[in-house]
């Protein structure tokens, strides 16, 4: 239809048009508080009265609106003739041009007059925004949008144009494209308004037919125009996005639905335009479908449907039942269950996403921790209080990365950290040194208070070289080097550890083939009366040469085997090896054996010592077994009940290294001991200081009291043997002083020399007095 005038139109549709301008007025109550509000931060910010007299006035016009459309809604629409119907929209349209006229005023005084670059921007952003609203609320007459368009235009341009430079001017010429686009949006709707009317008249039937399917559909829908304007609102769309009643919806633009509805205001702009945006990639065939989270307590999916005339038909369902299903399943792929910390694999995609987002290069660090000792809490607090600590842990962990790093749990006791953001080596590594100074600690839950220190490897990269994977090994190479040297401290990655890993790995394969094909050998260090005039037992001390680095020291190779899991394996040939080379020495001799951690954590080294027993035909007296504190620290119960089996088949258990642990007493009364072997260090300056010889003279009287015999190691001068022998703390002692570790040939030269019969009595000890 081509406009030529409201004169033109049918009454019918005149009215229409003219009541439109006065339907929605939540709007025009919403543009007025938002106009009070504009014009008293404005008199706020300048102080100057014109804005507060302005902000009164747009007050008293919207009040004489809203008496005007009060009285509209009481006239009689049936009884209007052409001339009434044009009385109420001039009036209409009198209300409206103040409102605009009264804005654009305020802008031109911004601009010439005020000129507060706050006073400026705000009002200015104020009547455009109002100017909005113009093709939505009153394309019902072109007299009101040519006059408020007009009214709320021209003071802008003077304004600009009475700046008097160039740049003004061209603002104030761009104005005038917005108001002939405005002009002509809302003639378009008027036109297709127009249209809509006449046709409204032929397919009345069939609209209310649509409207009982429509309305019991179980799914919302809104039918759009092209300028996402809703011409049809089902009553569960409106169910769903609380709107209130349907037929308010009419003709409203999408996004001020979807911001405000009706009775109440739940999205932002940010999520609207979201939406509008999800909703654009629907129409053009981008996506199939789009997500959208309402509230938090309500997710509809939309899926939308073009029409030919470029509108669509917008469809929406509620599904928040499945998307809490599928989060809580993502949430389980993705986080540990006990901890809530990402996962490796999770972790693995923030880190590269972090990677992603830099700007330009830098320096970024990985750090690998693990709690010390903690499997003493599971063995000695329950299972219940490990996971409680490592939530805990877990909990402090994630407070102090915050923002700036990013946390994972890897495994068991082992946290994981990625820092994406420093600029340089130094500080990075500063920063990762005192986040983990800042990790250790008292933590307390459940009434209890535990302190906690970790073990941390790190290793510091370009950002552009960073390979999770690689990284992950070098930041466990350095959390070994920890392990190795200081447990409880920080060691950052050196290239020189990953060629000793190497070598160490090296080593690993070399002990098990050696294990394989028997290449390790026993050396003996004898264990003489105090007097040195016999020999009483002997300790076997297991010897490995490498065929080509030559001999291997003991702490090396047994420390090896503990980690591989084959120290048993050690043990099992030394047990084999003593009592075979024992049956062989005279009857009042023994040997001695030591045994590991490992050992003891089953009952198989009861059969493997029966065996070698009956293999040798050994008395089983004549065997003696050493175990250490550590060996009694993880499960001392099965720890107990192995060594009372032992010793009730007849074999000595002796306790080494006695006094280096934390609760050895303890153990002399709970443990089912024959021997205990006072450790070097209670020897070491016994000459020269009086408290160490009290010490062990201590140790010595409880240890009697407790029937137990005494092997003091460590002796190397003859002077700390003459102590010894003359405060009688030993039965037997064993150290340099009488002989070093030698071969099984130079031991029998040894004893033969002494030229002791078989069936001599043993020296026994007698109480230090």
């Amino acid at each position: 239809m081509k406009d030529k005038g409201q004169n033109t139109l049918p009454a019918d549709v005149y009215l229409s048009f003219v009541s439109s301008l006065y339907g929605n007025r939540q709007t025009l109550f919403v543009g007025v508080i938002s106009h009070v509000i504009t014009f008293s931060f404005v008199y706020a910010k300048t102080n100057d009265p014109f804005f507060l007299v302005w902000s009164a006035l747009v007050v008293l016009i919207w009040a004489l609106r809203a008496h005007g459309m009060r009285r509209f809604d009481r006239a009689d629409k049936t009884a209007l003739d052409m001339d009434g119907i044009r009385y109420w929209e001039n009036w209409y349209n009198l209300g409206a041009v103040g409102t605009t006229l009264a804005l654009g005023t305020a802008c031109g005084y911004s601009l010439l007059v005020s000129r507060d670059s706050f006073a400026e921007i705000a009002t200015i952003s104020v009547t455009l925004a109002t100017m909005v609203s113009v093709v939505g609320r009153n394309y019902g007459s072109p007299r009101a949008v040519n006059y408020m368009v007009f009214s709320a235009c021209f003071p802008i341009v003077v304004g600009f144009l009475g700046l008097g430079d160039f740049y003004h001017a061209v603002l104030a010429s761009l104005v005038l494209p917005f108001a002939m686009t405005t002009r002509s949006m809302a003639n378009g709707v008027r036109t297709f308004l127009y249209e809509n009317v006449l046709a409204a008249r032929e397919l009345a039937t069939i609209a209310d037919r649509f409207d009982t399917a429509l309305n019991n559909m179980p799914h919302g829908l809104f039918m759009l125009d092209s300028e996402h304007r809703i011409l049809v609102a089902n009553r569960r769309a409106c169910e769903l996005l609380h709107l209130g009643n349907q037929e308010r919806l009419k003709d409203c633009h999408l996004d001020v639905v979807l911001r405000f509805g009706v009775r109440n205001s739940f999205f932002n702009a940010g999520q609207s335009r979201t939406i509008l945006r999800q909703l654009d990639e629907l129409l053009k065939g981008e996506r199939s479908r789009a997500l959208v989270q309402v509230t938090a307590g309500l997710y509809l999916e939309f899926t939308a449907a073009p029409r030919e005339n470029g509108g669509a038909v917008l469809i929406f369902e509620d599904v928040t039942a499945r998307v809490r299903a599928e989060k809580k399943i993502l949430h389980m792929v993705r986080y540990d269950s006990l901890t809530g910390l990402p996962n490796r694999t999770y972790f693995a995609e923030l880190v590269q996403d972090a990677l992603a987002e830099r700007k330009k290069p830098g320096t970024v660090g990985f750090m690998v921790l693990d709690v010390d000792d903690f499997k003493h809490v599971n063995d000695m607090k329950g299972h219940v209080t490990g996971d409680r600590l490592l939530c805990a842990i877990a909990e402090r962990l994630r407070r102090l990365a915050g923002d700036r790093a990013i946390a994972g749990h890897l495994m068991g006791d082992e946290f994981i950290l990625f820092f994406p953001n420093e600029a340089n080596r130094r500080d990075l590594e500063a920063r990762m040194r005192r986040f983990h100074e800042q990790l250790r600690g008292n933590y307390e839950f459940d009434g209890m208070t535990l302190f906690v220190s970790f073990s941390a490897g790190s290793v510091t990269v370009a950002s552009d070289d960073f390979r999770l994977e690689e990284m992950q090994i070098r930041a466990d190479l350095a959390l070994f080097e920890t392990k190795s040297r200081a447990k409880g401290s920080f060691t950052l990655f050196e290239q020189e550890m990953d060629a000793r890993y190497m070598d160490r790995q090296k080593l690993k394969d070399d002990l098990r083939e050696a294990l394989a094909n028997n290449a390790l050998s026993v050396a003996y260090q004898p264990m003489f009366v105090p007097d040195g005039s016999r020999i009483e037992c002997c300790e076997a001390l297991s010897r490995w040469t490498h065929p080509e680095r030559g001999p291997v020291a003991p702490t090396v190779f047994i420390q090896i085997a503990e980690e591989m899991g084959i120290v048993s394996e050690i043990t099992r040939f030394m047990i084999n090896r003593a009592c075979a080379d024992c049956a062989a020495w005279p009857e009042h001799m023994g040997v001695s054996v030591n045994l590991s951690v490992q050992d003891l954590r089953g009952t198989g080294i009861i059969e493997v010592v029966s065996a070698a027993l009956d293999a040798a035909g050994l008395a089983p007296h004549r065997l003696h077994l050493e175990v250490t504190e550590s060996c009694l620290m993880e499960e001392p119960v099965k720890v107990q009940a192995i060594l009372q089996e032992l010793r009730a088949r007849g074999i000595t258990v002796a306790i080494d290294d006695f006094g280096t642990g934390y609760s050895s007493l303890s153990y002399l009364d709970q443990l089912p001991l024959d021997v205990i072997k006072i450790d070097r260090s209670f020897v070491r300056n016994i000459g020269e200081d009086p408290r160490r010889l009290k010490l062990l003279r201590g140790t010595v009287n409880l240890s009697r009291e407790l029937g137990l015999r005494i092997v003091v190691e460590g002796v190397e001068t003859e002077e700390q043997l003459a102590l010894i022998n003359k405060y009688q703390c030993a039965d037997l002692v064993q150290g340099y002083v009488f002989a070093a570790p030698m071969s099984p040939e130079a031991l029998r030269d040894r004893y033969e020399g002494f030229g002791h019969k078989p069936d001599e009595p043993r020296r026994r000890g007698r109480r230090v007095a």
